[in-house]
């Protein structure tokens, strides 16, 4: 494995989750010695696409970044039914074990839905675990608004046809990678595309523990965007708790397009919009402008 991503996972630890073993990283301040964050990475990675800002990060919050089911360093069961509401258990389930009752939230991707379905519990009373509270949200791209939100075909196809599991046996193959790659490499602006090296590290966290065999499970998130959307806009449009919306322009999928549907969506809308050539991953192309925009948020809810 990459020297930095063996050193990812040596820092971080595991808690058990209804049998399965989930990593996690816990940084920065001792719990209780001041704010908490926590951070909801995207589909298909994992914690580690933290890594430009953590950092930054660690000086400030107690950081939890765990690796949801189903991607990263996380446990990888092919006989497992993915979906956004298991994701959500599982983060109250780690923050319940942790006795946080109080933290601000970071989300990107498919981070977005999981920390819209946190939020829409809290706003209900529907905890499964734990009342934790949420003193801020922080959304990066992702697919909030089903209405706008532009899914590359490669992913449609693997998550929302039988190819995904035709192709399952395939997917950590050399022709598994030339497919992927393109479709990762358009996700990003025209001049961040991922390095050499790190479109290396993006393969072996997809493929740590035989992963890709559950890549196209894990994607059928998508379905429970469209079950759940009204309940989750309502939420949105009702909290109390601080929002603010930090989007790179060129995602394809989540751009513009999706934080002008924000915009229109959300009373009040608090909506940055970075650089023109920033993509998909806004934490991974322009961390210090994220940084920048997120510690601001944080700051002015905390009367800093």
């Amino acid at each position: 494995m990459d020297a930095e991503l063996e050193s990812w996972k040596a820092a971080g630890q595991y808690f058990d989750y209804l049998g399965f073993d989930i990593f996690y990283r816990l940084g920065g301040l001792p719990l209780g010695d001041g704010p908490t964050l926590l951070l909801v990475h995207g589909y298909p990675f994992n914690s580690f696409d933290w890594e430009p800002i953590w950092p930054t990060l660690v000086e400030r919050f107690t950081v939890i970044a765990p690796d949801m089911i189903g991607m990263g360093f996380s446990a990888k069961p092919v006989v497992y039914q993915y979906s956004v509401h298991d994701h959500a258990d599982m983060h109250e389930a780690l923050l319940a074990r942790l006795g946080v009752e109080r933290c601000h939230m970071l989300a990107h991707d498919l981070g977005d839905s999981v920390g819209q379905e946190l939020l829409a519990r809290q706003h209900f009373g529907e905890h499964a675990y734990g009342s934790v509270g949420y003193e801020s949200i922080t959304w990066l791209n992702g697919g909030m608004f089903n209405e706008t939100y532009t899914p590359r075909a490669m992913q449609k196809l693997m998550s929302g046809t039988p190819l995904g599991g035709i192709m399952s046996p395939l997917q950590s193959s050399p022709l598994s990678r030339r497919l992927m790659e393109p479709t990762i490499n358009e996700m990003f602006g025209p001049n961040t595309k991922p390095s050499r090296p790190l479109m290396e590290k993006f393969h072996q966290i997809l493929d740590y523990n035989d992963g890709k065999r559950v890549l196209h499970k894990v994607g059928r998130f998508l379905a429970d965007r469209y079950t759940h959307r009204n309940r989750w806009v309502r939420a949105m449009r009702e909290t109390q708790v601080p929002m603010r919306l930090i989007d790179g322009p060129v995602d394809p999928n989540s751009g513009a397009h999706m934080a002008k549907r924000y915009a229109e969506v959300i009373p009040n809308a608090d909506v940055v919009m970075l650089a023109d050539d920033i993509g998909h991953w806004p934490q991974i192309e322009a961390p210090e402008d994220v940084l920048t925009n997120f510690l601001a948020h944080v700051d002015r809810v905390s009367g800093h």
